[in-house]
C-alpha cells in the first residue's frame, strides 16, 4: 500500500484522530479530533511528520507524490469552502502552521493569509467590502512570508511599520488606514525584491509549496534545535504541517482572536483564563505586540459567542480529561476553533489541576500522579521573597510564572548566556521575548518584559521552564541597544541588581533576601501522599546538621542516607581541634585533640537521632584529605599559627607534606581511617554514646555507619572491626543495646567488580555516584567543567554525567555490584546517595536496578518521591497498553 502523506479534515469528518500525534503532530491530531467532535473548525489538511523526515533525508526535496496529495486536498478544501485558491473574485486563503508531536511554543514557523497577491487582494476587497482589512491581511502575508520563507530579518518590515505609525502620529497598527496599509504593501514588496533579488511570488500554489518547505526547514532552525536540546526532544521526530482555510479576526470590530485555557495555568483555579484582541490576527496575541483584554471581557463584548465558547471549553476538557490551551478566532460574529492542546502550566497549577480532576472523577489517582512531571516540582521548591524584608517596589506587571528571582539586569539573550557562563545570576529584561531569546531565557534566573500578556511567548515558555517571569510591565521603558530601562523616577542600567516576583508581578530594585519552602501542604501534600502509595523505592535525604534533619522530616524523608561528618568539623572551636590533631606528633597527641571533638560530634549525632527517631541515619566516617582543614594562603597560615601557638614554619611544613597531586584519589576515606584508626574510634564512640543515651530515654536511634572509598575487602574489614569493638564497649558501659549496621560506600570501579567479597562482610552498600562517575570516566569533578560543555555540544555525551546518571557505563558498574553483592548476601541493603538521587531519570534507573532507596538533598525529596512513583506507574501503563494491543 502506497504511503499517505496528507490527511483531510472538514465538515464533521476527519481522516485522522487524537491518538495519531506521532504521525500528525499534536496540533494536527487535535484539529482532526475537534472536527470529529463537531466543534467549529475551519477545514484543512495535515501533512504528516513522515513527510518532513523524508524531506530532510532527501536533501530538502519533497517526497514523491506529496505535491499531488497537496493539490488533491486543496481541491477538497475549495469545495468545502465554496471558494477557489487564487480566484480573482472570492479567493480562498490558507494558513500554513507547523505542529510537532509535542508543543514547542514559538519554536517553529507560521504563515497566514497565504494566497494573496495584487489580483486576489482586489477579490478580497470586493468580497469583504473592507479595503483596510484586505490590505492589512496582505501586508501581514508579505511580512511573515518574507521572514519565514525568504529569511529576511523582521526588522526590515517592522522598521517600515513603525515609521509609518510615526508619520501618522498613531501607536496602534489598527489606527492605520487602508491607504497607509496599501502603501506598506508596496514598501514590503520592495524589501523582498531588494533583499532576495526576486519579486514576491504571485502564484498561490508556488507560495504554498515554498511555505510548506519553510515549515519543514524550521524544524532545524537554531531556536528549535536549542529547544530540543533543552527538553531532550529527539531530532528525528520532524514536524507536521497544517494547511487550513483562513478565518479572519482582523475583519473589523465584530471580529477578533484570542488564546484561552480551560483552567488558570498559573494557579490551577477552575475558571476560564486567557485573553483576546478585537480586530486582530492570532500572532498579535502570542507575540505580545498589543496588550490584549482578559477573556472574561468577551462576556460583555460578544455575550452569545462567549456562551458558545464556554460550552466548547467544557466539552474539550471533559473529552481530553485535562486542562486545554485553545486558540480561537471570531470572524464577523462567528466563532472558530483554530487549535487545542493540553496546556502548559506551572507546577503549582499542575498539582492543583491533577488533584482537583481526581476529586472530580475526571481521572484516577494514578493518572493524577503521572500528570505532574517530577522536574516541575523544582518550581515549588524555588525561593520566595522573604515577607519580613522591606523592599523598594519600582514597577509592576502581570504575574506570569511564580517564584522569585534575583540577578543583574541584562538586555539580550547573548548577555544572559555570557553572564551565566561567568556564574553570575542575571534577569533577562526585554521589550518582549521572541523564540530567538530561548538560550538567554534558559540562562537567566528570571524574565521581565515590558509588553505582552499572560499568554505571550515569555509567559508560556517561562512557565514551562519553571522560571520566575513578569510580563506586560508597562511601567518601564526598555532600551535594549543602550542597555537600560526606565521607570517614571529612575533608570536601571545593565549590571544593576533587580528582583522580580513572578507570583505578584512586582519589580523590585536591588537584591532581596529569599526564603525556601518549608513543608508539603495542601494539594502538594496530597499528591505526594498518593505518590507514596505507588512507589516501591525508599527516599532518604542527605543531612549533615540537626537543621537539615528537621527539614528532612518536613519533606517526609524516610531516613538520612548520608550524614557527612566532616561538615561538623569546620565550625568554631571544632576546626581548631582538628588542626591540633593534624599537627600532633603521634597517636597519643592525636587522641588528646580528638577527645575535644568527641563531645561536639556526640551532641550533633544526638540531636539528629532524636529528630529521626526510629528512622535509619547513615553516618559516613571522615572522608576528605586532611589538607582541606588547613589554611593555604600565607596570611591565613600566619593567623592560624598565631592562634594555635605554633610557628609558621611548622604549619607551612605540615601543609607542604599533606599536599597531593591528585587528592581526590589520595590519602582520604578509609585510607585515612587505616593510617589514623583513632579518628574512626572517636567517631564511632560519639555515635554510639549518643545512641545509647537516647535509647535509655526510650528513643529509637538507628545508626548505620558507612566506611568511604573502599576498594578492597580488607580495607573494609579493618574499619568494621574498629566500629564493632567500640560499639560493644559503649553499649556494655551504658547497659543498653542499639541496633546498627556497618556498610560501605561503593564509589570505585574495583569495589563494583569485587562487590561479592565486600558484600559478604558488609551490612549495606550505598553508591556514591559522584565519585563513581568521576572514577569511571576518569573525569575530575573540579575540572571537567572546562570541556563538558563541548562534549554536550558535539554530542559526545547527551547529558552531564554528574547531573544525570550514565546508564551505559556507571549504571553497568552499579548493576554488577548489585548482582554480586546480593549473590553474596541476599539481605544486603543497597541505596544511593548524592544529588543523582533527586534527579528523575536517575531515580528511574535506580528503580530498575532494584535499589532499596535513593538519598538526595532535603528540598529534592518530593521530586525523588514523585519520580519513584512514575517509575512504577509508567511501567504499569505500558504493560496495560501492550495487553490491550
Amino acid at each position: 500500500m502506497a504511503k499517505k502523506y496528507a490527511y483531510f479534515f472538514g465538515k464533521g469528518r476527519a481522516e485522522g484522530r487524537a491518538e495519531q500525534k506521532n504521525l500528525l503532530g499534536g496540533k494536527g491530531a487535535n484539529l482532526h479530533e475537534m472536527t470529529t467532535l463537531k466543534i467549529p473548525v475551519p477545514p484543512g489538511f495535515t501533512i504528516s511528520t513522515e513527510a518532513c523526515i523524508e524531506y530532510v533525508q532527501r536533501g530538502r526535496r519533497f517526497p514523491p507524490k506529496l505535491w499531488a496529495e497537496v493539490e488533491a486536498d486543496i481541491a477538497k478544501l475549495e469545495r468545502a469552502m465554496g471558494k477557489r485558491f487564487g480566484d480573482s473574485k472570492d479567493p480562498l486563503l490558507v494558513s500554513v502552521r507547523s505542529g510537532a508531536r509535542i508543543s514547542m511554543p514559538g519554536m517553529m514557523d507560521t504563515v497566514l493569509n497565504l494566497g494573496l497577491n495584487d489580483v486576489t487582494v482586489q477579490g478580497l476587497i470586493q468580497r469583504s467590502q473592507n479595503p483596510r482589512f484586505a490590505y492589512d491581511s496582505y501586508r501581514r502575508l508579505l511580512q511573515m512570508f518574507g521572514d519565514v520563507v525568504l529569511g529576511i530579518k523582521k526588522i526590515a518590515f517592522e522598521g517600515l511599520l513603525s515609521e509609518k505609525k510615526r508619520q501618522k502620529g498613531v501607536e496602534a497598527d489598527t489606527a492605520l488606514s487602508a491607504e497607509d496599509l496599501q502603501d506598506l504593501v508596496e514598501q514590503f514588496k520592495g524589501v523582498i525584491q531588494r533583499e532576495t533579488g526576486q519579486a514576491f511570488p504571485r502564484d498561490p500554489k508556488e507560495q504554498l509549496r515554498m511555505a510548506i518547505g519553510a515549515v519543514f526547514e524550521s524544524w532545524d532552525n537554531k531556536r528549535a534545535v536549542e529547544y530540543r536540546r533543552i527538553y531532550k526532544v529527539p531530532d528525528n521526530w520532524g514536524t507536521a504541517v497544517n494547511i487550513q482555510a483562513m478565518v479572519f479576526g482582523n475583519l473589523g470590530e465584530n471580529s477578533g482572536t484570542g488564546v484561552a485555557f480551560t483552567r488558570d495555568p498559573s494557579t490551577g483555579e477552575k475558571r476560564l483564563y486567557g485573553e483576546f484582541l478585537p480586530n486582530a490576527q492570532g500572532e498579535d496575541v502570542v507575540a505580545g505586540i498589543r496588550t490584549p483584554r482578559p477573556i472574561v471581557a468577551m462576556k460583555e463584548t460578544w455575550p452569545q459567542v462567549y456562551r458558545q465558547f464556554e460550552r466548547i471549553c467544557r466539552t474539550l476538557e471533559h473529552h481530553y480529561r485535562d486542562m486545554m490551551d485553545i486558540e480561537f478566532t471570531i470572524e464577523d460574529g462567528k466563532l472558530y476553533m483554530l487549535q487545542c492542546r493540553v496546556g502548559k502550566r506551572t507546577a503549582h497549577a499542575a498539582i492543583k489541576i491533577a488533584v482537583d480532576m481526581a476529586k472530580e472523577r475526571l481521572i484516577d489517582r494514578k493518572v493524577a500522579v503521572l500528570r505532574v512531571e517530577p522536574w516541575q516540582l523544582e518550581q515549588l521548591l524555588h525561593p520566595a521573597i522573604d515577607p519580613k524584608v522591606k523592599v523598594q517596589k519600582i514597577a509592576s506587571g502581570l504575574p506570569a510564572s511564580p517564584g522569585a528571582a534575583v540577578g543583574k539586569a541584562v538586555f539580550t539573550a547573548e548577555e544572559a548566556v555570557e553572564g551565566a557562563e561567568r556564574h553570575e545570576k542575571v534577569i533577562l529584561v526585554r521589550p518582549e521575548t521572541s523564540p530567538e531569546d530561548i538560550a538567554g531565557m534558559v540562562a537567566a534566573q528570571g524574565i521581565l518584559t515590558a509588553r505582552g500578556g499572560l499568554t505571550s511567548h515569555a509567559a508560556v515558555v517561562a512557565r514551562g521552564m519553571g522560571k520566575a517571569c513578569v510580563v506586560g510591565c508597562t511601567d518601564i521603558f526598555v532600551n535594549e541597544e543602550e542597555g537600560y530601562f526606565q521607570t517614571a523616577n529612575l533608570t536601571v542600567r545593565r549590571g544593576d541588581p533587580i528582583t522580580i516576583d513572578g507570583s505578584t508581578g512586582n519589580l523590585i530594585l536591588g537584591e532581596v533576601a529569599l526564603t525556601q519552602p518549608e513543608k508539603l501542604t495542601g494539594e502538594f501534600g496530597t499528591l505526594i501522599s498518593w505518590a507514596d502509595r505507588f512507589r516501591t523505592i525508599g527516599v532518604r535525604t542527605n543531612a549533615d546538621t540537626p537543621r537539615d534533619a528537621q527539614v528532612t522530616r518536613q519533606f517526609g524523608a524516610e531516613g538520612i542516607g548520608l550524614c557527612r561528618t566532616e561538615h561538623m568539623f569546620f565550625e568554631g572551636d571544632r576546626v581548631v581541634a582538628v588542626r591540633e590533631m593534624i599537627l600532633a606528633k603521634d597517636a597519643d597527641e592525636r587522641r588528646k585533640a580528638l577527645a575535644k571533638l568527641l563531645p561536639m560530634q556526640k551532641r550533633d549525632f544526638k540531636a539528629i537521632f532524636e529528630l529521626m527517631d526510629g528512622l535509619p541515619v547513615i553516618i559516613r566516617t571522615l572522608d576528605p584529605p586532611l589538607h582541606e582543614f588547613l589554611p593555604r594562603k600565607d596570611e591565613e597560615i600566619r593567623r592560624v599559627a598565631e592562634s594555635m601557638g605554633v610557628s609558621e614554619e611548622i604549619l607551612k611544613e605540615k601543609v607542604r607534606t599533606l599536599q597531593e597531586f591528585n587528592p581526590m584519589l589520595g590519602h582520604r576515606g578509609c585510607r585515612l581511617g587505616i593510617s589514623h584508626p583513632e579518628i574512626t574510634e572517636m567517631q564511632a564512640r560519639a555515635i554510639f554514646e549518643a545512641a545509647c543515651e537516647l535509647k535509655k530515654k526510650g528513643k529509637r536511634p538507628f545508626p548505620e555507619i558507612m566506611i568511604p572509598l573502599v576498594g578492597h575487602v580488607k580495607e573494609f574489614q579493618i574499619q568494621r572491626e574498629i566500629v564493632i569493638r567500640v560499639a560493644s564497649e559503649v553499649m556494655k558501659a551504658y547497659g543498653v543495646k542499639v541496633r546498627y549496621l556497618v556498610g560501605t560506600m561503593i564509589e570505585l570501579p574495583r569495589a563494583c567488580i569485587v562487590a561479592d567479597q565486600i558484600g559478604a562482610a558488609a551490612d549495606f552498600f550505598s553508591f556514591g555516584t559522584n565519585d563513581l562517575t568521576q572514577t569511571a570516566f576518569g573525569f575530575s569533578r573540579d575540572d571537567a567543567g572546562r570541556f563538558l560543555p563541548l562534549y554536550l555540544e558535539e554530542g559526545i555525551l547527551q547529558t552531564d554525567p554528574f547531573a544525570v546518571l550514565d546508564e551505559e557505563g556507571v549504571g553497568a558498574l552499579m548493576r554488577i555490584a548489585i548482582e554480586k553483592g546480593r549473590k553474596a548476601k541476599p539481605s544486603l541493603e543497597i541505596g544511593l546517595c548524592g544529588e543523582h538521587g533527586g534527579e528523575p531519570t536517575s531515580v528511574d534507573l535506580c528503580h530498575r536496578l532494584g535499589l532499596d532507596y535513593v538519598s538526595c538533598s532535603p528540598y529534592r525529596v518530593p521530586i525523588a518521591k514523585l519520580a519513584a512513583a512514575h517509575a512504577v506507574l509508567k511501567r504499569q501503563v505500558k504493560v496495560k497498553e501492550m495487553g490491550e494491543k
